[in-house]
């Protein structure tokens, strides 16, 4: 897998991804900007290649209310409906912090909802740490953090 700038197909394809069930609360809300620090993760070679999902790597990656912290990069990834729960987090989600990382990034942040434990364990196998819990309304976020290298 690889990080390259978004294109105008891919996000009318992440435009239209719906998760089932509890799962809906990641459906894309709106159309997402590359100059807010969004970026396609695609495989296959250029000319096969389709998107696995995307990566947002800044404020745009922050929920609202988590202040910026010093130091500290926000992440956030969104994955196809499709693939989520065939196993491939670990690679999609490695792909983009080592995006990061390569971009300057020392240090890295990121919220999953409490409820969402596969995603809470893909984050702790990927080395970060819990560091706090962040409440928007009623949704409880965990609060990870992780260095790079």
């Amino acid at each position: 897998m690889r990080v390259r700038d978004l294109t105008p197909a891919d996000l009318d394809d992440i435009a239209g991804w719906r998760y089932d069930d509890r799962w809906a609360v990641y459906d894309s809300d709106g159309p997402l900007d590359p100059e807010l620090g969004y970026w396609a993760v695609v495989e296959g070679s250029r000319a096969t290649e389709r998107l696995v999902g995307f990566g947002c790597l800044g404020e745009d990656a922050r929920v609202p209310g988590l202040p910026e912290a010093d130091g500290v990069l926000d992440v956030g990834v969104g994955m196809r409906p499709d693939l989520v729960g065939q196993g491939r987090g670990p690679e999609f989600a490695a792909t983009v912090l080592d995006f990061a990382h390569a971009r300057g990034a020392t240090r890295l942040r990121a919220v999953v909802q409490d409820w969402n434990i596969r995603s809470l364990r893909l984050v702790e196998r990927l080395g970060f740490v819990r560091v706090g819990t962040h409440d928007v309304g009623d949704v409880t976020f965990v609060v990870v953090e992780r260095e790079t290298a």
